[in-house]
Protein backbone atom coordinates (compact mmCIF):
# COMPACT_ATOMS: atom_id res chain seq x y z
CA UNK A 1 0.00 0.00 0.00
CA UNK A 2 2.82 2.36 0.87
CA UNK A 3 4.58 1.71 -2.48
CA UNK A 4 1.36 2.48 -4.36
CA UNK A 5 1.03 5.74 -2.43
CA UNK A 6 4.61 6.70 -3.36
CA UNK A 7 3.93 5.85 -7.00
CA UNK A 8 0.70 7.88 -7.12
CA UNK A 9 2.36 10.85 -5.41
CA UNK A 10 5.28 10.80 -7.83
CA UNK A 11 3.00 10.80 -10.88
CA UNK A 12 0.80 13.53 -9.43
CA UNK A 13 3.78 15.73 -8.55
CA UNK A 14 5.30 15.20 -11.98
CA UNK A 15 2.07 16.19 -13.71
CA UNK A 16 1.78 19.30 -11.57
CA UNK A 17 5.21 20.35 -12.79
CA UNK A 18 4.55 19.70 -16.45
CA UNK A 19 6.31 16.39 -17.04
CA UNK A 20 5.11 14.64 -20.18
CA UNK A 21 3.56 11.17 -19.83
CA UNK A 22 6.34 9.52 -21.84
CA UNK A 23 9.07 10.76 -19.48
CA UNK A 24 7.08 9.91 -16.36
CA UNK A 25 6.63 6.36 -17.62
CA UNK A 26 10.29 6.00 -18.67
CA UNK A 27 11.58 7.26 -15.31
CA UNK A 28 9.40 4.74 -13.44
CA UNK A 29 10.32 1.85 -15.74
CA UNK A 30 14.01 2.67 -15.40
CA UNK A 31 13.56 2.78 -11.62
CA UNK A 32 12.25 -0.78 -11.68
CA UNK A 33 8.48 -0.31 -11.32
CA UNK A 34 6.19 -2.92 -12.89
CA UNK A 35 4.54 -1.85 -16.15
CA UNK A 36 1.05 -2.87 -15.02
CA UNK A 37 1.45 -0.96 -11.74
CA UNK A 38 2.53 2.12 -13.70
CA UNK A 39 -0.43 1.84 -16.11
CA UNK A 40 -2.90 1.46 -13.26
CA UNK A 41 -1.40 4.40 -11.41
CA UNK A 42 -1.35 6.63 -14.49
CA UNK A 43 -5.06 5.96 -14.98
CA UNK A 44 -5.95 6.58 -11.34
CA UNK A 45 -7.94 9.68 -10.43
CA UNK A 46 -5.65 10.15 -7.40
CA UNK A 47 -2.66 10.65 -9.68
CA UNK A 48 -4.08 13.86 -11.18
CA UNK A 49 -3.76 17.36 -9.73
CA UNK A 50 -7.14 18.72 -8.69
CA UNK A 51 -9.14 19.90 -11.67
CA UNK A 52 -6.36 19.10 -14.14
CA UNK A 53 -7.84 15.99 -15.74
CA UNK A 54 -9.62 16.94 -18.93
CA UNK A 55 -9.32 15.53 -22.42
CA UNK A 56 -9.50 17.61 -25.55
CA UNK A 57 -10.31 15.58 -28.65
CA UNK A 58 -10.07 16.76 -32.19
CA UNK A 59 -10.33 14.52 -35.22
CA UNK A 60 -8.73 15.64 -38.47
CA UNK A 61 -8.64 13.40 -41.50
CA UNK A 62 -6.27 14.09 -44.37
CA UNK A 63 -6.38 12.02 -47.54
CA UNK A 64 -3.37 12.65 -49.76
CA UNK A 65 -3.79 9.78 -52.21
CA UNK A 66 -4.40 6.73 -50.01
CA UNK A 67 -3.08 8.05 -46.70
CA UNK A 68 -5.36 8.71 -43.74
CA UNK A 69 -3.96 10.55 -40.73
CA UNK A 70 -5.98 10.96 -37.54
CA UNK A 71 -4.73 13.42 -34.93
CA UNK A 72 -5.71 13.30 -31.27
CA UNK A 73 -4.88 16.02 -28.82
CA UNK A 74 -4.48 15.08 -25.21
CA UNK A 75 -3.69 16.92 -21.93
CA UNK A 76 -3.15 20.69 -21.93
CA UNK A 77 -2.65 23.58 -19.52
CA UNK A 78 0.18 22.02 -17.51
CA UNK A 79 2.95 23.98 -15.70
CA UNK A 80 6.41 24.13 -17.29
CA UNK A 81 8.92 23.37 -14.55
CA UNK A 82 10.09 20.17 -12.91
CA UNK A 83 12.28 19.06 -10.02
CA UNK A 84 12.46 15.27 -9.54
CA UNK A 85 13.01 14.68 -5.83
CA UNK A 86 11.34 11.33 -5.19
CA UNK A 87 13.46 8.22 -4.76
CA UNK A 88 11.74 6.44 -7.63
CA UNK A 89 13.08 8.91 -10.19
CA UNK A 90 15.68 7.49 -12.57
CA UNK A 91 15.99 10.46 -14.87
CA UNK A 92 16.54 14.07 -13.83
CA UNK A 93 14.71 16.53 -16.03
CA UNK A 94 15.20 20.31 -16.22
CA UNK A 95 13.09 23.09 -17.78
CA UNK A 96 10.13 21.37 -19.48
CA UNK A 97 8.57 22.31 -22.78
CA UNK A 98 4.83 21.63 -23.10
CA UNK A 99 3.47 20.41 -26.38
CA UNK A 100 0.25 18.97 -27.69
CA UNK A 101 0.69 15.27 -28.41
CA UNK A 102 -0.48 14.25 -31.88
CA UNK A 103 -0.73 10.59 -32.76
CA UNK A 104 -0.73 9.36 -36.33
CA UNK A 105 -2.24 6.25 -37.78
CA UNK A 106 -0.87 5.73 -41.28
CA UNK A 107 -3.10 3.76 -43.62
CA UNK A 108 -1.69 2.47 -46.89
CA UNK A 109 -2.79 0.21 -49.71
CA UNK A 110 -1.77 -3.44 -49.31
CA UNK A 111 -1.41 -3.80 -53.09
CA UNK A 112 -4.71 -5.65 -53.48
CA UNK A 113 -7.01 -2.66 -53.44
CA UNK A 114 -7.51 -2.84 -49.68
CA UNK A 115 -6.37 -0.40 -47.00
CA UNK A 116 -4.32 -1.68 -44.09
CA UNK A 117 -2.76 0.01 -41.06
CA UNK A 118 1.01 0.45 -41.29
CA UNK A 119 3.00 -0.79 -38.29
CA UNK A 120 6.56 0.42 -38.02
CA UNK A 121 8.73 -2.00 -39.95
CA UNK A 122 5.86 -4.48 -40.48
CA UNK A 123 4.58 -3.83 -43.96
CA UNK A 124 4.14 -6.95 -46.12
CA UNK A 125 4.67 -5.01 -49.38
CA UNK A 126 8.28 -4.32 -48.38
CA UNK A 127 11.04 -6.56 -49.68
CA UNK A 128 13.73 -7.29 -47.10
CA UNK A 129 16.61 -6.47 -49.43
CA UNK A 130 15.41 -2.92 -50.02
CA UNK A 131 13.58 -2.21 -46.77
CA UNK A 132 14.83 1.29 -46.03
CA UNK A 133 14.88 2.52 -49.62
CA UNK A 134 11.33 1.33 -50.25
CA UNK A 135 9.98 2.82 -47.03
CA UNK A 136 11.45 6.20 -47.87
CA UNK A 137 10.13 6.18 -51.43
CA UNK A 138 6.71 5.01 -50.33
CA UNK A 139 6.54 7.77 -47.74
CA UNK A 140 7.42 10.31 -50.41
CA UNK A 141 4.95 8.87 -52.92
CA UNK A 142 2.17 8.81 -50.34
CA UNK A 143 2.96 12.37 -49.18
CA UNK A 144 3.67 11.38 -45.60
CA UNK A 145 5.39 13.69 -43.13
CA UNK A 146 8.50 12.03 -41.69
CA UNK A 147 12.12 12.53 -40.59
CA UNK A 148 15.02 11.01 -42.54
CA UNK A 149 18.42 10.72 -40.88
CA UNK A 150 21.17 9.74 -43.30
CA UNK A 151 24.12 8.65 -41.15
CA UNK A 152 26.38 8.24 -44.19
CA UNK A 153 25.87 11.74 -45.58
CA UNK A 154 25.41 13.04 -41.99
CA UNK A 155 22.24 14.88 -42.93
CA UNK A 156 18.81 15.06 -41.30
CA UNK A 157 15.82 15.98 -43.44
CA UNK A 158 12.29 16.86 -42.35
CA UNK A 159 9.58 15.97 -44.86
CA UNK A 160 6.15 17.58 -44.90
CA UNK A 161 3.58 15.78 -47.06
CA UNK A 162 6.41 13.97 -48.86
CA UNK A 163 8.50 17.08 -49.59
CA UNK A 164 11.69 18.23 -47.88
CA UNK A 165 11.04 21.36 -45.85
CA UNK A 166 14.22 21.34 -43.76
CA UNK A 167 17.70 19.86 -44.14
CA UNK A 168 20.34 20.20 -41.43
CA UNK A 169 23.77 18.64 -40.87
CA UNK A 170 24.21 15.91 -38.27
CA UNK A 171 27.21 16.99 -36.23
CA UNK A 172 27.73 13.77 -34.28
CA UNK A 173 26.52 10.16 -34.06
CA UNK A 174 27.47 7.01 -32.16
CA UNK A 175 30.88 5.49 -32.89
CA UNK A 176 30.58 2.58 -35.34
CA UNK A 177 31.20 -0.80 -33.74
CA UNK A 178 30.90 0.58 -30.21
CA UNK A 179 28.23 0.10 -27.56
CA UNK A 180 26.83 3.47 -28.59
CA UNK A 181 26.54 3.05 -32.34
CA UNK A 182 23.40 4.85 -33.57
CA UNK A 183 20.82 2.20 -34.53
CA UNK A 184 19.50 2.09 -38.09
CA UNK A 185 15.83 1.31 -38.52
CA UNK A 186 12.34 2.74 -38.79
CA UNK A 187 11.13 4.42 -35.60
CA UNK A 188 8.93 7.30 -34.50
CA UNK A 189 9.26 10.39 -32.32
CA UNK A 190 8.17 9.15 -28.89
CA UNK A 191 8.18 12.46 -27.05
CA UNK A 192 9.50 16.04 -27.02
CA UNK A 193 11.34 17.85 -24.26
CA UNK A 194 12.99 21.26 -24.45
CA UNK A 195 15.75 20.36 -21.98
CA UNK A 196 16.28 16.70 -21.13
CA UNK A 197 18.88 15.84 -18.49
CA UNK A 198 20.69 12.59 -19.30
CA UNK A 199 21.26 10.42 -16.24
CA UNK A 200 23.78 8.40 -18.29
CA UNK A 201 25.95 11.28 -19.46
CA UNK A 202 25.05 13.76 -16.69
CA UNK A 203 24.48 16.44 -19.30
CA UNK A 204 21.61 18.58 -20.55
CA UNK A 205 20.34 17.69 -24.03
CA UNK A 206 18.41 20.66 -25.47
CA UNK A 207 15.41 20.12 -27.77
CA UNK A 208 15.35 16.37 -27.19
CA UNK A 209 13.22 13.94 -29.19
CA UNK A 210 13.55 10.25 -28.15
CA UNK A 211 13.07 7.79 -30.99
CA UNK A 212 14.42 4.45 -29.69
CA UNK A 213 15.10 3.47 -26.09
CA UNK A 214 18.04 5.56 -24.88
CA UNK A 215 18.54 7.24 -28.27
CA UNK A 216 17.48 10.82 -28.98
CA UNK A 217 17.69 13.53 -31.62
CA UNK A 218 18.88 16.64 -29.76
CA UNK A 219 21.00 19.78 -29.77
CA UNK A 220 24.58 20.12 -28.52
CA UNK A 221 24.73 18.86 -24.90
CA UNK A 222 26.14 20.90 -22.04
CA UNK A 223 27.02 20.45 -18.36
CA UNK A 224 25.23 22.00 -15.39
CA UNK A 225 27.64 24.93 -15.43
CA UNK A 226 26.69 25.70 -19.03
CA UNK A 227 29.94 24.38 -20.53
CA UNK A 228 29.30 22.45 -23.79
CA UNK A 229 30.65 18.93 -24.10
CA UNK A 230 33.76 18.41 -26.20
CA UNK A 231 33.38 17.49 -29.89
CA UNK A 232 33.43 13.78 -30.70
CA UNK A 233 31.15 10.79 -31.06
CA UNK A 234 27.82 10.86 -29.25
CA UNK A 235 26.45 8.23 -26.89
CA UNK A 236 24.42 6.89 -29.80
CA UNK A 237 22.13 9.89 -30.13
CA UNK A 238 21.84 12.02 -33.25
CA UNK A 239 23.35 15.38 -32.37
CA UNK A 240 22.50 18.56 -34.23
CA UNK A 241 23.57 22.10 -33.55
CA UNK A 242 21.29 23.53 -30.89
CA UNK A 243 19.82 26.01 -33.37
CA UNK A 244 19.06 23.26 -35.89
CA UNK A 245 17.67 21.00 -33.18
CA UNK A 246 15.14 23.67 -32.17
CA UNK A 247 14.09 24.10 -35.80
CA UNK A 248 13.48 20.37 -36.15
CA UNK A 249 11.80 20.24 -32.72
CA UNK A 250 9.33 22.93 -33.83
CA UNK A 251 8.56 21.17 -37.12
CA UNK A 252 7.95 17.58 -36.00
CA UNK A 253 5.19 16.10 -33.89
CA UNK A 254 5.05 13.13 -31.56
CA UNK A 255 4.58 9.84 -33.50
CA UNK A 256 6.21 11.28 -36.63
CA UNK A 257 8.01 8.38 -38.39
CA UNK A 258 11.83 8.50 -38.21
CA UNK A 259 13.87 6.66 -40.84
CA UNK A 260 17.47 6.11 -39.68
CA UNK A 261 19.82 4.53 -42.20
CA UNK A 262 23.34 4.50 -43.56
CA UNK A 263 25.01 3.08 -46.63
CA UNK A 264 25.91 -0.21 -44.89
CA UNK A 265 22.22 -1.04 -44.93
CA UNK A 266 21.81 -0.27 -48.62
CA UNK A 267 22.70 -2.80 -51.28
CA UNK A 268 26.17 -2.23 -52.73
CA UNK A 269 27.40 -3.07 -56.23
CA UNK A 270 29.57 -6.12 -55.58
CA UNK A 271 28.36 -9.07 -57.73
CA UNK A 272 28.73 -12.85 -57.55
CA UNK A 273 28.20 -15.56 -60.13
CA UNK A 274 25.13 -17.54 -59.12
CA UNK A 275 25.52 -21.29 -58.49
CA UNK A 276 23.25 -23.75 -56.76
CA UNK A 277 23.80 -26.11 -53.88
CA UNK A 278 21.75 -28.47 -51.74
CA UNK A 279 21.79 -28.93 -47.99
CA UNK A 280 19.91 -31.14 -45.54
CA UNK A 281 18.39 -28.46 -43.25
CA UNK A 282 14.70 -27.79 -43.88
CA UNK A 283 15.31 -24.03 -44.16
CA UNK A 284 18.56 -22.28 -44.89
CA UNK A 285 20.04 -19.14 -46.39
CA UNK A 286 23.63 -18.21 -47.18
CA UNK A 287 24.06 -14.64 -48.39
CA UNK A 288 26.33 -11.60 -48.54
CA UNK A 289 25.36 -9.00 -45.93
CA UNK A 290 26.77 -6.20 -48.07
CA UNK A 291 25.02 -6.67 -51.40
CA UNK A 292 22.32 -9.19 -50.40
CA UNK A 293 23.54 -11.77 -52.94
CA UNK A 294 22.11 -15.20 -52.13
CA UNK A 295 24.54 -18.08 -52.60
CA UNK A 296 22.07 -20.79 -51.64
CA UNK A 297 18.66 -21.00 -50.00
CA UNK A 298 15.75 -23.30 -49.31
CA UNK A 299 12.34 -22.11 -48.11
CA UNK A 300 13.99 -19.05 -46.63
CA UNK A 301 10.62 -17.29 -46.22
CA UNK A 302 8.95 -20.10 -44.27
CA UNK A 303 8.21 -19.26 -40.63
CA UNK A 304 9.64 -21.86 -38.23
CA UNK A 305 10.84 -22.04 -34.59
CA UNK A 306 14.37 -20.68 -34.13
CA UNK A 307 15.29 -21.75 -30.57
CA UNK A 308 18.16 -19.78 -28.96
CA UNK A 309 18.87 -17.62 -32.02
CA UNK A 310 16.25 -15.54 -30.16
CA UNK A 311 19.00 -14.46 -27.76
CA UNK A 312 20.60 -12.28 -30.44
CA UNK A 313 17.55 -10.02 -30.26
CA UNK A 314 17.68 -10.24 -26.45
CA UNK A 315 21.23 -8.84 -26.59
CA UNK A 316 20.13 -6.02 -28.93
CA UNK A 317 17.27 -4.91 -26.69
CA UNK A 318 19.46 -5.16 -23.59
CA UNK A 319 22.11 -2.91 -25.13
CA UNK A 320 19.60 -0.36 -26.47
CA UNK A 321 17.18 -0.09 -23.56
CA UNK A 322 19.22 -0.86 -20.45
CA UNK A 323 22.34 0.75 -19.05
CA UNK A 324 24.61 -2.28 -19.32
CA UNK A 325 26.55 -1.12 -16.27
CA UNK A 326 23.38 -1.68 -14.25
CA UNK A 327 23.80 -4.34 -11.59
CA UNK A 328 20.94 -6.58 -10.56
CA UNK A 329 20.47 -9.07 -7.76
CA UNK A 330 19.86 -12.62 -8.96
CA UNK A 331 16.69 -14.12 -7.45
CA UNK A 332 15.60 -17.72 -7.25
CA UNK A 333 13.02 -17.39 -10.03
CA UNK A 334 15.79 -16.36 -12.45
CA UNK A 335 17.59 -19.69 -11.98
CA UNK A 336 15.74 -21.48 -14.76
CA UNK A 337 16.88 -24.64 -16.51
CA UNK A 338 19.92 -23.92 -18.65
CA UNK A 339 22.85 -25.65 -20.31
CA UNK A 340 25.51 -24.65 -17.76
CA UNK A 341 24.18 -23.15 -14.49
CA UNK A 342 26.45 -20.34 -13.32
CA UNK A 343 24.35 -17.85 -11.39
CA UNK A 344 23.18 -18.10 -7.78
CA UNK A 345 20.53 -16.38 -5.69
CA UNK A 346 21.75 -13.16 -4.09
CA UNK A 347 24.53 -12.66 -6.64
CA UNK A 348 25.09 -9.07 -7.82
CA UNK A 349 26.03 -8.91 -11.49
CA UNK A 350 25.89 -6.33 -14.29
CA UNK A 351 24.09 -6.66 -17.60
CA UNK A 352 27.49 -6.44 -19.31
CA UNK A 353 28.65 -9.57 -17.53
CA UNK A 354 25.38 -11.39 -18.23
CA UNK A 355 25.76 -10.88 -21.99
CA UNK A 356 28.77 -13.22 -22.17
CA UNK A 357 27.04 -16.40 -20.90
CA UNK A 358 23.93 -15.37 -22.85
CA UNK A 359 25.81 -15.32 -26.16
CA UNK A 360 28.57 -17.89 -25.58
CA UNK A 361 26.83 -20.58 -23.53
CA UNK A 362 23.25 -19.75 -24.49
CA UNK A 363 22.44 -19.19 -20.81
CA UNK A 364 18.71 -19.15 -20.10
CA UNK A 365 19.53 -17.83 -16.63
CA UNK A 366 21.20 -14.77 -18.14
CA UNK A 367 18.34 -14.14 -20.57
CA UNK A 368 15.75 -14.42 -17.80
CA UNK A 369 17.70 -12.09 -15.50
CA UNK A 370 18.21 -9.45 -18.20
CA UNK A 371 14.53 -9.44 -19.17
CA UNK A 372 13.48 -9.12 -15.53
CA UNK A 373 15.09 -5.67 -15.33
CA UNK A 374 12.36 -4.16 -17.50
CA UNK A 375 9.77 -6.82 -16.76
CA UNK A 376 9.60 -9.86 -19.01
CA UNK A 377 6.41 -8.81 -20.79
CA UNK A 378 7.72 -5.36 -21.62
CA UNK A 379 11.11 -6.75 -22.63
CA UNK A 380 9.58 -9.27 -25.05
CA UNK A 381 7.36 -6.50 -26.39
CA UNK A 382 10.45 -4.44 -27.14
CA UNK A 383 12.01 -7.45 -28.89
CA UNK A 384 9.02 -7.63 -31.21
CA UNK A 385 9.01 -3.88 -31.77
CA UNK A 386 12.68 -3.99 -32.70
CA UNK A 387 12.08 -6.88 -35.08
CA UNK A 388 9.44 -4.89 -36.93
CA UNK A 389 11.65 -1.79 -36.96
CA UNK A 390 14.43 -3.56 -38.87
CA UNK A 391 12.17 -5.34 -41.35
CA UNK A 392 11.70 -8.74 -39.69
CA UNK A 393 8.13 -8.97 -40.91
CA UNK A 394 7.53 -12.67 -40.18
CA UNK A 395 9.10 -12.88 -36.72
CA UNK A 396 7.48 -13.23 -33.31
CA UNK A 397 9.08 -13.62 -29.88
CA UNK A 398 7.35 -14.93 -26.76
CA UNK A 399 10.30 -15.15 -24.35
CA UNK A 400 13.88 -13.85 -24.15
CA UNK A 401 15.53 -17.27 -24.48
CA UNK A 402 13.84 -18.98 -27.42
CA UNK A 403 12.55 -21.77 -25.19
CA UNK A 404 8.98 -21.63 -26.49
CA UNK A 405 8.02 -23.12 -29.85
CA UNK A 406 6.20 -19.84 -30.58
CA UNK A 407 9.53 -18.02 -30.98
CA UNK A 408 9.40 -18.09 -34.77
CA UNK A 409 11.12 -16.42 -37.69
CA UNK A 410 12.33 -17.07 -41.22
CA UNK A 411 15.83 -17.39 -42.63
CA UNK A 412 15.16 -14.19 -44.58
CA UNK A 413 14.20 -12.31 -41.41
CA UNK A 414 17.28 -13.65 -39.63
CA UNK A 415 19.34 -12.26 -42.51
CA UNK A 416 17.90 -8.83 -41.61
CA UNK A 417 18.84 -9.46 -37.97
CA UNK A 418 22.40 -10.43 -38.90
CA UNK A 419 22.70 -7.38 -41.15
CA UNK A 420 21.55 -5.07 -38.35
CA UNK A 421 23.93 -6.56 -35.80
CA UNK A 422 26.89 -6.56 -38.20
CA UNK A 423 26.36 -2.91 -39.16
CA UNK A 424 25.07 -1.46 -35.87
CA UNK A 425 25.82 -3.74 -32.92
CA UNK A 426 29.01 -5.56 -33.95
CA UNK A 427 30.13 -5.83 -30.32
CA UNK A 428 27.43 -8.51 -29.92
CA UNK A 429 29.26 -10.61 -32.49
CA UNK A 430 32.56 -9.90 -30.72
CA UNK A 431 31.10 -11.08 -27.41
CA UNK A 432 29.59 -14.19 -29.02
CA UNK A 433 33.05 -15.38 -30.02
CA UNK A 434 34.44 -14.57 -26.57
CA UNK A 435 36.13 -11.31 -27.44
CA UNK A 436 35.27 -7.64 -26.78
CA UNK A 437 36.79 -8.05 -23.33
CA UNK A 438 38.63 -4.74 -23.59
CA UNK A 439 35.96 -2.12 -22.98
CA UNK A 440 35.09 0.79 -20.74
CA UNK A 441 33.19 -1.74 -18.62
CA UNK A 442 36.34 -3.66 -17.75
CA UNK A 443 37.00 -7.38 -17.88
CA UNK A 444 34.09 -9.84 -17.62
CA UNK A 445 33.89 -11.38 -14.13
CA UNK A 446 32.73 -14.86 -15.17
CA UNK A 447 35.66 -17.12 -15.97
CA UNK A 448 35.88 -20.48 -17.69
CA UNK A 449 32.97 -19.82 -20.03
CA UNK A 450 32.55 -22.34 -22.82
CA UNK A 451 31.71 -21.25 -26.35
CA UNK A 452 29.00 -23.22 -28.12
CA UNK A 453 29.64 -21.49 -31.45
CA UNK A 454 30.97 -24.22 -33.72
CA UNK A 455 33.21 -21.91 -35.76
CA UNK A 456 34.93 -20.15 -32.87
CA UNK A 457 38.33 -21.41 -34.09
CA UNK A 458 37.72 -20.41 -37.71
CA UNK A 459 39.82 -17.35 -38.53
CA UNK A 460 37.05 -15.95 -40.75
CA UNK A 461 34.35 -16.29 -38.09
CA UNK A 462 33.00 -12.94 -36.87
CA UNK A 463 30.32 -14.18 -34.50
CA UNK A 464 26.88 -15.72 -34.22
CA UNK A 465 24.62 -18.03 -32.25
CA UNK A 466 23.41 -21.62 -32.14
CA UNK A 467 20.26 -23.16 -30.70
CA UNK A 468 18.40 -26.41 -30.19
CA UNK A 469 14.91 -27.38 -29.03
CA UNK A 470 12.56 -30.22 -29.83
CA UNK A 471 10.35 -27.90 -31.86
CA UNK A 472 13.15 -26.13 -33.74
CA UNK A 473 15.65 -28.91 -34.15
CA UNK A 474 19.20 -27.57 -34.41
CA UNK A 475 19.63 -23.95 -35.55
CA UNK A 476 22.62 -21.77 -36.36
CA UNK A 477 23.45 -18.25 -37.50
CA UNK A 478 27.12 -17.55 -38.19
CA UNK A 479 28.75 -14.49 -39.76
CA UNK A 480 32.07 -14.69 -41.60
CA UNK A 481 34.35 -12.20 -43.32
CA UNK A 482 35.81 -13.69 -46.49
CA UNK A 483 38.37 -12.13 -48.80
CA UNK A 484 37.11 -12.03 -52.39
CA UNK A 485 38.41 -10.02 -55.36
CA UNK A 486 40.45 -7.79 -53.07
CA UNK A 487 37.49 -7.06 -50.80
CA UNK A 488 36.39 -8.33 -47.40
CA UNK A 489 32.88 -9.66 -47.85
CA UNK A 490 30.52 -10.28 -44.88
CA UNK A 491 28.71 -13.59 -45.38
CA UNK A 492 26.05 -15.09 -43.13
CA UNK A 493 25.12 -18.76 -42.91
CA UNK A 494 21.68 -19.52 -41.47
CA UNK A 495 20.31 -23.05 -41.05
CA UNK A 496 17.01 -23.93 -39.36
CA UNK A 497 15.41 -27.29 -38.66
CA UNK A 498 18.73 -29.08 -39.04
CA UNK A 499 19.67 -32.54 -37.83
CA UNK A 500 23.34 -31.52 -37.78
CA UNK A 501 23.92 -27.79 -37.74
CA UNK A 502 27.71 -28.10 -37.73
CA UNK A 503 27.73 -30.23 -40.86
CA UNK A 504 25.14 -28.10 -42.66
CA UNK A 505 26.81 -24.78 -41.84
CA UNK A 506 30.27 -26.12 -42.72
CA UNK A 507 28.98 -27.39 -46.06
CA UNK A 508 27.42 -24.01 -46.84
CA UNK A 509 30.41 -21.86 -45.95
CA UNK A 510 32.81 -24.25 -47.70
CA UNK A 511 30.59 -24.03 -50.77
CA UNK A 512 30.93 -20.24 -50.77
CA UNK A 513 34.69 -20.41 -50.29
CA UNK A 514 35.24 -22.96 -53.06
CA UNK A 515 32.73 -21.76 -55.62
CA UNK A 516 33.03 -17.99 -55.63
Amino acid sequence: MQSKKVLIEYIKTSRERGVQEYFIRQALLDAGWDKDEIDNALGSEEAWPQGARRDIKSEITLKPKRVSLSKKHFISSLPKSLLLTLVVAAIGVATMFFYQNKKYEIVLSDGNGELASFNYGSWPALEDTAFFEKVKQEFIDEKISFVETDLSAMLLRVYKDGKVIKEVPIVSKGNEGSWWETPAGLYKIEGKEADHFSSFGQVHMPWSMPFQGNFFIHGWPYYNNGEPVAPGYSGGCIRLSTEDAKSVFDLVEVDTPVLVYEKDFIKDSFEYKLLENKISASNYLTADLGNNFVFAQRESDKQVPIASLTKLMTAIVASEYINIEKEITITGDMLVQTSIPRLYAGQRISVFNLLYPLLMESSNEAGTAIAAILGTNRFVGLMNEKAKAIGMNDTNFVDPNGSGAENVSTASDLFQLAKYIYNNRSFILDMSRGEATQSVYGQPILYGLQNFNVFVNDQDFVGGKVGITNAAGETILSVFEIERAGETRPVVVIALGSDNRTKDATTLIDYVRSSY
